[in-house]
């Protein structure tokens, strides 16, 4: 199993491409896709299921005692991130539906496949995924905040708290609680140790499925939002350049090592565009500009990160993970 799931990661970024262009194609010859949407919810928890699964409760004992860590990423993702992203919104135009879909997708980090490239980038990878959990909560309170804060009366008007505490149960709570238990019984029991283990191997197929999911129930309507798609793009690769390098910053602000250090540049550039869909889509008339924007990011991503993998290692010389 451990063979599968290593060839798994070393192969995502393909793996991933190849969902979104399977279903593109998928989409154009094949009409009703756009029924696929709801299953994007169950997908996700599914993803999110087997990556807190990967977490183990030791290690997130460890990653709320690593103090330095905890708030060098939090000061990265939740003060840095946004004053950059406040800088970059003003090259939008003033439509506020392409300003909210760049907000909601760039103010929130990533909390499934970032760990798997931190792995890839020599980066404290399980001091990353222990910390998820934190990171998935607060980006859901805060949130609401910085769209207030970054809109003003606009954000009332179109983003409704109702999604967001669904999200919070359903995206966090269920996910999480299920994989401590799953967890718990493999610690007592041989079949919860294999269970455990097959499960291990899902979260690389797990986030293709949604990348799958995503794309087919959204590409038939994404043809009329290419101009915003288009005005999106060149700031999504501005905030890849950027956002890394903040966080490397913060981090050594912080005295953090170098593979820790890594691990917060690697969440600083990745963020959670999978999960903040749903959100999107309660939006009213959020079809299909929001979806347009957010798949946009999850594609610029998806090619900043093979960049990531091969240049944040330099960063703090030959220092490796212990």
């Amino acid at each position: 199993m451990s063979r599968i799931r290593e060839t798994l990661e070393q192969r995502q970024v393909i793996i991933y491409f190849c969902s979104i262009v399977l279903a593109a194609v998928i989409a154009t010859l094949v009409p009703g896709t756009g029924a696929l949407e709801a299953v994007i919810n169950p997908a996700l928890a599914l993803m999110l299921f087997v990556t807190f699964l990967q977490v183990p409760l030791a290690d997130l004992r460890r990653a709320l005692t690593r103090v330095r860590f905890l708030g060098a990423l939090l000061v990265t993702n939740f003060m840095v991130v946004p004053l950059l992203v406040g800088v970059l919104v003003q090259l939008l135009p003033q439509d506020p539906m392409i300003r909210l879909g760049l907000l909601m997708v760039l103010l929130t980090p990533c909390i499934d496949y970032v760990v798997t490239f931190a792995h890839l980038g020599r980066a404290d990878a399980k001091l990353l995924l222990a910390a998820t959990p934190a990171l998935l909560v607060a980006q859901m309170i805060l949130l609401p905040l910085y769209l207030r804060s970054f809109l003003g009366d606009e954000a009332a008007s179109l983003v409704h708290l109702g999604p967001f505490f669904d999200a919070f149960v359903w995206l966090i709570a269920v996910p999480l609680v299920t994989a401590a238990a799953v967890q718990l019984w493999a610690a007592r029991s041989p079949a919860g140790s294999r269970s455990a283990a097959m499960l291990g191997v899902l979260p690389v197929p797990a986030t293709a499925l949604v990348l799958f999911i995503v794309v087919a129930a959204m590409f038939p309507q994404l043809g009329m939002a290419t101009d915003a798609a288009l005005r999106v793009a060149p700031v999504y690769i501005a905030f890849a350049v950027a956002a890394p390098l903040l966080g490397w910053a913060v981090a050594r602000a912080f005295g953090l090592d170098a593979p820790a250090g890594r691990a917060v540049a690697f969440s600083a550039g990745t963020r959670n565009s999978l999960v903040i869909l749903p959100l999107a889509l309660a939006v009213p008339a959020a079809v299909p500009v929001l979806p347009a924007i957010i798949i946009t990011q999850t594609i610029v991503e998806l090619v900043s990160s093979l960049i990531y993998i091969r240049m944040i290692p330099k960063l703090g010389g030959n220092q490796n993970v212990q």
